[in-house]
């Protein structure tokens, strides 16, 4: 029960890694609010924590509108009573090359990715700050570590999310705010299951090929990502500010020996 009696807000908990955040906080002793655009699956991520026996308050709506953000900080204060965590969970991967990609497109990732991490944290930390400090989390990526093509803003959105996090460590420090990221590697999530079915001629073969590409021999599984934002959220990471956990098998520093 290490976050017991704490409140969190966690975006993107439809399903995924937000889902998968709501509930271990939840198994850890916060009551958590939890928004995403998607109702039903929002609808069953409640269920399944008052199955649980935990509190969770749910909005549905659009966090490329900023006002609704305000609302729901608001609202979810309200109704839980204050603020302690935040996990930016919400995002988007369209995948294509950068000469391809519509300015719509690129607008829409800058906006879900990264500006309403920049929203959700300028509504909250007053809240954050009254309860006498707590915990931000971003969810970054191995994207933003290393090169991958095809999903360029993407990943340009999730280094900005761990450049976002060191800054505004250093800027609430004196409020006893931490902030961090994790950046996993594949993870075993509707995100992956999508990409899977618009790009892969070959299902399958295609997510072999994932567990192959990490060291450790698979890929993530939601919960293993759950429990490094659960930690960092803790205060068993009282001391951890401004820092990056990468949870990605140890994709992102392999090297390669030539075979012969």
């Amino acid at each position: 029960m290490r976050l017991k009696n704490k409140i969190a807000l966690v975006t993107g908990a439809a399903a995924g890694i937000g889902r998968g955040v709501a509930l271990a906080m939840t198994k850890e002793g916060a009551k958590v609010a939890c928004c995403d655009i998607d109702k039903d699956g929002l609808r069953e991520t409640k269920s399944i924590i008052d199955k649980a026996g935990g509190s969770c308050f749910t909005d549905a709506f659009d966090n490329r509108n900023s006002e609704a953000i305000k609302s729901f900080v608001e609202t979810a204060t309200s109704e839980l009573g204050q603020i302690d965590i935040l996990v930016n969970v919400a995002g988007i991967m369209p995948a294509g090359a950068n000469e391809d990609i519509e300015e719509s497109t690129v607008d829409d990732i800058l906006s879900i990715n990264l500006k309403s991490a920049i929203m959700f944290s300028k509504y909250a930390i007053p809240y954050i700050r009254k309860s006498g400090g707590g915990s931000i989390i971003h969810m970054a990526s191995v994207t933003g570590h290393n090169g991958h093509p095809g999903v360029v803003v993407y990943g340009a959105t999730k280094g900005a999310l761990m450049a976002l996090a060191r800054g505004q460590a250093m800027e609430l420090a004196k409020d006893k705010i931490r902030v961090n990221t994790v950046s996993p590697g594949t993870v075993d999530s509707p995100m992956l299951h999508r990409f899977l079915e618009e790009e892969a001629t070959d299902k399958e073969k295609a997510r072999a090929g994932f567990d192959k590409i990490h060291p450790l021999g698979k890929i993530a599984s939601v919960e293993e990502v759950a429990s490094v934002v659960t930690f960092l959220a803790s205060n068993d990471a009282a001391n951890v500010t401004g820092e990056d956990i990468r949870c990605d098998g140890g994709y992102c520093i392999q090297g390669f020996q030539p075979k012969e």
